[in-house]
């Protein structure tokens, strides 16, 4: 090799990781915009399925009875007139209770307290004021705080609507994105990909499912079994218990912890009655509900959940560890595509 080769070699090797380098700088920059575009992918690819359902059955010369938009237009206006109907129902009691609730909390608070002292569970008593007093102080006072939360709240509304336009749009362009994807895999790789892509597809879209299904029959067990034992605030508790369900592992624990402290403020017996029913709620979880709509359908072995929801929980907190599940799911479907023939079979044992 002359000198100029190695010279010209070298220089290319430095522009390489330059851009290497630029390129992950960008990328992580950018890891927020990224992470919408990520959630909107998934919630489009668990949708596709649905949307595909809706536009059969097909005519003469095979097109669809249902234009595509029209399906997607269908599905997004039902999820709305749901979710308006649900709150029509939830939200004024919600609302009362949770205003009763706020008014209460001194009273509960120290009713609390009394009981964690009987069974020393405490030293002595503290005020609330003392408890928020002694609470970690924000940076730069209460009103920064108060603005950071406002702000907050804006930034995930906005997102919100990213997610929801952004994921209309994909599925709009789902075949043309998937047909332009495929140019970057060689023509012999083209069929693998094109296997892999759909079982992922149908893979999230059986997360989707099995999320709404969990959290849904979660909250209303939790709402009528809670009403039934007289647990005060039980709307609170019963949609905390449901949108616990949402987050693998800490989710449902912190649902039952919830609901047990609320009802010691009332009495010990409906505390031990509020623990007895969720305790049977996680059993009929754990043994019925996730065997048959989350492990048989996503189809990730309980190893793959762990790890990646440690991974998930670190990179992005509960965001990450929400998102764990499906991410490990497509994972698994591309490795077992992409393996070695002679490899797949223990991949496909392991995922």
């Amino acid at each position: 090799m002359t000198d100029r080769e190695f010279t010209r070699r070298l220089l290319q090797t430095v522009v390489v990781v330059i851009a290497a380098m630029v390129v992950l700088e960008a990328l992580w920059l950018a890891r927020n915009a990224l992470m919408l575009v990520y959630i909107s992918c998934l919630i489009a690819m668990g949708f596709a399925p649905l949307v595909r359902m809706i536009e059969r059955p097909r005519g003469t010369g095979g097109r669809n009875l249902v234009p595509r938009t029209l399906a997607i237009f269908t599905i997004y206006i039902t999820i709305v007139g749901a979710v308006i109907l649900l709150a029509l129902m939830v939200v004024p009691p919600l609302v009362a209770q949770a205003r009763d609730l706020w008014a209460r909390l001194p009273a509960f608070f120290d009713d609390l307290q009394r009981f964690l002292m009987r069974y020393r569970l405490i030293q002595r008593r503290v005020t609330l004021q003392e408890a928020v007093s002694n609470a970690p102080p924000g940076s730069t006072g209460a009103v920064t705080t108060v603005l950071g939360a406002l702000l907050s709240l804006i930034g995930g509304v906005f997102g919100l609507i990213t997610i929801v336009i952004l994921s209309f749009y994909l599925l709009i362009e789902a075949e043309s994105i998937f047909q332009y994807v495929m140019r970057f895999f060689p023509r012999g790789r083209r069929a693998r990909f094109s296997v892999a892509a759909r079982a992922s597809v149908m893979k999230v879209s059986a997360w989707l499912r099995a999320q709404l299904v969990l959290a849904g029959v979660m909250g209303a067990c939790a709402a009528i079994g809670l009403g039934i034992l007289g647990e005060p605030y039980f709307y609170v508790v019963a949609l905390i218990a449901a949108v616990g369900e949402t987050i693998p592992i800490v989710g449902p624990i912190v649902g039952g912890i919830t609901a047990v402290s609320v009802a010691v403020a009332t009495s010990r017996q409906l505390a031990v009655e509020v623990g007895i029913l969720f305790l049977i709620l996680h059993q009929l979880e754990a043994n019925v509900l996730v065997p048959k709509v989350m492990e048989r359908q996503v189809g990730v072995s309980p190893v793959a959940v762990l790890i990646a929801l440690l991974v998930g929980a670190e990179l992005w907190g509960l965001l990450g560890a929400i998102l764990a599940i499906p991410t490990a799911a497509i994972l698994s479907v591309f490795l077992n595509e992409f393996a070695a023939p002679e490899e797949r079979s223990e991949v496909r044992d392991f995922g």
